[in-house]
């Protein structure tokens, strides 16, 4: 089944909206690091965060007391379905769906929660934060401050999990009683969160994300949502969702995305949104691109916005459609030079290309794709 994007909304550290994000890619802007520390830990990381500027204006009473990934989807979720043209009523609330796609939870409330239990004693503990630490909330509170009361879902998952909603909103999609599939993903960055990644061995101590060096230096974590609103009929379409695959050793990521270049690079394939992030997976992505489609442009925005894991399927395909809607690609910032992929270096023109494959492959073992098109 063929879906088509009706609809885009972008919270980046960049700022939001997705013709002014796109506009300062193209112009090989960069999100600022923010360095976060805390209390109880002798270490401080950095992130790229999103700017308050970027809510500015989003007021609803639902949101006084939600998480952070709340806000960020609310602000997405509405840009998509104004840029859609859809106007939630009591005549179609019904007839629209919402997957929501999430990785870490709300982490700041969940150790907010927490502290205060350990610190205080069970008692202390706020009721009003523990809702915000369960994985459905966000989608919880999105869904009422739309008004959408059709079919909701939230997939948990890494960095490949906004494809996989994708592909799950294409089984939804197949019932004829909906007319519209509403996906977002979002991530939200703490303390926590990075000290994590950081015993992973995933993340490095400071800017830049270095894509395909022969070095693992590692990503720097971001924050965020990305929303498309999907439809039988737009000007970009999902051609195919890959429904992927997982791996249980690193090398076996190479396996699984060659498997995945060959099932969607017919037709001619023209560029490839890539999620390397400075990680293992650029020398998978490479090797996988360089034997199945070596002639393909590759890009990877991650350099300039970061690793937004929950949200960063949402924001490949957002690009995926941009350069296909505009004709061209931004530059790939801080890459490595002798790299032999056909990197966007500079801002590159891609007129007429009409097929794009979105790559996602998370560090937790799962790896998924979208092949795009233009009508």
């Amino acid at each position: 089944m063929s879906l088509a994007i009706a609809g885009m909304g972008w919270v980046t550290p960049l700022g939001n909206g997705v013709d002014p994000v796109w506009g300062r890619l193209l112009h090989g802007e960069e999100a600022s690091a923010t360095a976060i520390s805390e209390q109880l830990g002798d270490r401080s990381y950095y992130a790229f965060r999103v700017p308050e500027s970027a809510l500015s204006g989003l007021a609803h009473p639902r949101l006084r007391r939600a998480s952070v990934i709340s806000r960020f989807a609310a602000a997405a979720g509405l840009e998509a379905l104004q840029a859609g043209g859809l106007k939630v009523d009591s005549e179609n609330a019904q007839r629209i769906a919402l997957i929501f796609a999430i990785s870490n939870g709300g982490v700041i409330y969940t150790k907010r929660f927490y502290r205060d239990v350990i610190e205080m004693g069970a008692q202390a503990a706020s009721p009003l934060l523990f809702p915000e630490t369960v994985f459905n909330a966000p989608a919880s509170h999105l869904a009422a401050i739309l008004g959408v009361t059709g079919t909701s879902y939230t997939v948990v998952g890494d960095g490949a999990v906004g494809l996989l909603a994708i592909k799950m909103a294409e089984d939804v999609m197949t019932d004829e009683s909906l007319d519209y599939c509403l996906v977002v993903g979002t991530e939200e960055v703490d303390w926590l969160l990075c000290d994590a990644y950081r015993r992973w061995r995933l993340l490095r101590s400071a800017p830049p994300i270095e894509p395909f060096g022969k070095q693992k230096r590692g990503m720097i974590l971001s924050e965020g949502a990305g929303a498309i609103l999907l439809a039988r009929d737009g000007p970009i379409t999902i051609e195919r969702a890959h429904p992927g695959g997982s791996y249980r050793k690193r090398e076996g990521a190479e396996e699984i995305l060659m498997q995945m270049l060959r099932d969607l690079g017919q037709p001619e394939i023209d560029f490839v949104i890539s999620s390397a992030n400075g990680t293992f997976i650029d020398q998978a992505e490479r090797k996988a691109l360089e034997q199945v489609l070596p002639d393909a442009i590759a890009y990877t925005a991650k350099p300039a916005l970061g690793e937004s894991v929950g949200a960063s399927g949402l924001w490949q395909v957002i690009l995926g459609a941009q350069g296909l809607l505009h004709g061209e690609l931004p530059p790939v910032l801080h890459a490595d030079l002798k790299v032999s992929l056909r990197l966007s270096l500079s801002r590159m023109s891609v007129a007429g290309a009409r097929r794009a494959i979105v790559l996602s492959s998370g560090v937790n073992q799962q790896v998924a794709a979208v092949r795009l098109a233009i009508r």
